[in-house]
């Protein structure tokens, strides 16, 4: 690691092979930041990284014991990381159990993102450090949290499962702010807009057709979804935005799901993450 290294500015976004991750990249690569970019497939995100002079890694979020090793790899690599930007996730069809045993869904989109920020929370700490979630309004359409139920299991539908995993990253936020901004950490999540990429490409709902059909001229570009992305990761937290806030696609605070307003289920769903995980804070 070279002297430059441990005193750039250091982002990492998941998520980074396309759609608003990888157009946020190509708008913030620069001399002054270091950033590295996480996808699933090894060849799209060589790809948009070699392009930027960006770093990359790869891992596939359905498998914990990859986000696991990408966690030992950036602390390896990465003396500080100021920022975080947890852009990965999607809507699926199931339900559907990963080979960690838990539903596809909540795993990809809550449950792997907090594992790597867990791994990863003593660099967060010292950087005092930004984590940034991309979570959607869909928390509040389709959101109906269970603390019985997580995961969905009970009666599952595409976009119930989605709103609770969109709602489980908003009470991620809220928690990361509740247990470490007197330490220096901040975290936001906002809503990208919906907007025009392979979401739900795996879905046999209307969400398909809706992203993928007549209506996805109507969309948001990514273009514009990664400019929303990269205001919170350029922009600093108690100026430009509030930690532990929802924000909406115009940028600026949002009401979401009730439930994101109630301390007990935050610290439940916080409690219930890391007992999954068999992680400790």
């Amino acid at each position: 690691m070279s002297y430059k290294d441990h005193y750039m500015r250091t982002v990492i976004i998941t998520g980074a092979s396309d759609g608003i991750g990888a157009a946020a990249a190509q708008q913030m690569a620069s001399s002054d930041i270091r950033l590295i970019l996480v996808g699933r497939s090894p060849e799209k995100t060589r790809k948009v990284a070699e392009a930027l002079g960006a770093e990359h890694h790869s891992a596939d979020f359905e498998s914990l014991e990859q986000v696991r090793e990408l966690g030992r790899k950036i602390k390896q690599s990465c003396a500080r990381i100021d920022v975080l930007a947890h852009n990965a996730g999607g809507l699926f069809p199931g339900p559907r159990r990963t080979e960690d045993g838990f539903e596809r869904t909540f795993q990809i989109n809550h449950l792997a993102p907090y594992l790597l920020t867990n791994i990863l929370i003593d660099q967060l700490l010292q950087s005092r450090a930004s984590v940034i979630n991309t979570s959607s309004i869909a928390a509040k359409i389709y959101g109906r949290l269970d603390l019985d139920d997580l995961q969905s299991w009970k009666n599952f539908r595409s976009n119930r499962a989605y709103g609770n995993a969109k709602l489980a990253n908003i009470l991620f936020t809220k928690a990361l702010h509740a247990r470490f901004h007197e330490q220096g950490l901040s975290a936001v999540a906002f809503h990208p807009g919906v907007v025009a990429t392979n979401f739900a490409a795996d879905s046999t709902n209307y969400f398909r057709w809706i992203y993928h059909g007549l209506v996805a001229r109507f969309l948001t570009t990514s273009t514009e979804g990664g400019r929303r992305l990269s205001h919170f990761i350029t922009s600093a937290p108690g100026t430009t935005w509030v930690s532990g806030e929802f924000y909406g696609s115009n940028l600026k605070p949002a009401r979401t799901n009730p439930a994101a307003y109630e301390s007990s289920i935050v610290q439940g769903h916080w409690r219930q993450s890391a007992a999954m995980l068999d992680v400790e804070w």
